[in-house]
């Protein structure tokens, strides 16, 4: 919430500058400030930066958007709305809470002019004063809306307030508006689980190459096994060959000696 005061110092120097040059006489109060005759300039800046005090009926930088008591009732409204989001979302970032702060800085000193000024200086009834403008800066010619501009059109603080708000919100919006999406695993790179219990969780396809490893090395064995049966097994057969040849060389001869063929 303490960007709300930013809105309230934008709101007391837009005020206080719209009264400088307009003028006001209290004479209940004794306040009398002698403002600038309607239509007058004054340079600042040379002739780029000038101070022309006009009144207009419309939107900021002189847009006509239709009846005064609509725009004006259509302003509260969405001052309301800022409001309470700034309230609602105060714990969000700073981006977007001085965005709307300063939309709605602009909003509120404008809002003032339209409800107020008219009763004020007796020109018109609640809400369809007229906005004070002032600040002027020469520039190229250029077209909005289908209306030409000579000249850049005059303003005022709060209008330079709503431009700074949404200038923020169009430079910044990635930062303002982003998402947390899921980031996509490439390579060799891996995701690593955050640990539980002071420990790092097994991921299930560590635990696939593990059961594939063990399954592996069981093969290795079998296989070992295997291959010591065949190894024994040719062992004794050959054991046998050898034995049944002594038997047969035996066969052939005595106590004696060689049997001899008497024949």
């Amino acid at each position: 919430m303490k960007v709300l005061f930013i809105t309230l110092l934008v709101v007391i120097a837009d005020q206080v500058t719209k009264l400088m040059v307009k003028g006001l006489k209290i004479e209940s109060l004794g306040i009398d400030i002698k403002g600038m005759p309607y239509g007058s300039s004054k340079p600042l800046i040379g002739n780029i930066v000038k101070i022309t005090f006009i009144e207009n009926p419309g939107m900021a930088f002189g847009i006509d958007v239709g009846p005064k008591m609509f725009l004006t009732l259509f302003t509260i409204v969405a001052s309301l709305f800022i409001f309470f989001y700034i309230y609602k979302h105060r714990k969000d970032g700073i981006l977007i809470r001085l965005s709307l702060a300063l939309i709605l800085a602009g909003a509120i000193g404008n809002l003032i002019d339209r409800t107020f000024y008219g009763v004020i200086y007796n020109y018109a009834p609640l809400f369809n004063g007229k906005v004070v403008d002032f600040m002027q800066v020469e520039f190229w010619d250029f077209t909005i809306l289908g209306r030409t501009y000579t000249t850049w059109p005059i303003w005022n603080i709060a209008d330079a307030s709503v431009s700074a708000g949404f200038l923020i919100i169009l430079f910044f919006h990635n930062r303002i508006f982003k998402t947390n999406e899921p980031v996509p695993v490439t390579g060799d790179d891996t995701q690593v689980s955050p640990p539980v219990d002071g420990e790092y969780p097994i991921e299930p396809d560590k635990i696939v190459l593990e059961e594939n490893s063990i399954q592996s090395g069981d093969e290795v064995n079998n296989n070992s096994d295997v291959n010591n049966k065949s190894l024994n097994n040719f062992n004794n057969s050959l054991s046998e060959s050898i034995q049944i040849e002594d038997t047969t060389e035996n066969a052939g001869t005595g106590p004696g000696g060689p049997i001899e063929n008497k024949n």
